[in-house]
């Protein structure tokens, strides 16, 4: 099952993010991004804000019936006079990540794309199993 509500509000949950869970509703981490996540129908479509980073970067996996999404860069911007000493020096560097439960995917049709920053990907919902019932007899 997908869990989309977050921790502490769930009713008919779609989506379970991990640090919601153990940080409460309002808490996003320095180590995190923004991620939307829509339900159309026959599929689910999360959008994750990714600025700054190459495709290269960023890395996609599943294990089990969790997604994680991770992203890591090194920028380094280095300055010096003549001499070879440092005018300044800013270095930054940055890795997120996220993950999510998707028991309801068809893990092996998900696509992915990475355009202006946004990581998109396409979640096939796997086909609803309708409950089955029958009546034992009693002997």
């Amino acid at each position: 099952m997908f869990e989309l509500t977050p921790f502490g509000r769930r009713n008919h949950d779609l989506f379970r993010d991990f640090e919601n869970n153990f940080f409460g509703d309002h808490f996003m981490s320095a180590n995190s991004f923004c991620t939307d996540i829509k339900d159309k129908g026959d599929k689910y479509v999360l959008e994750a804000d990714l600025p700054g980073f190459d495709k290269e970067d960023i890395k996609v996996d599943i294990h089990d019936h969790y997604l994680t999404i991770s992203a890591e860069h090194n920028e380094c911007t280095d300055e010096k006079d003549k001499d070879g000493n440092y005018i300044r020096r800013e270095r930054s560097y940055g890795s997120f990540s996220r993950s999510f439960q998707i028991t309801d995917v068809k893990t092996d049709a998900i696509e992915a794309s990475y355009k202006h920053g946004v990581l998109k990907l396409v979640m096939p919902k796997k086909d609803a199993v309708a409950p089955t019932s029958r009546r034992l007899e009693i002997q």
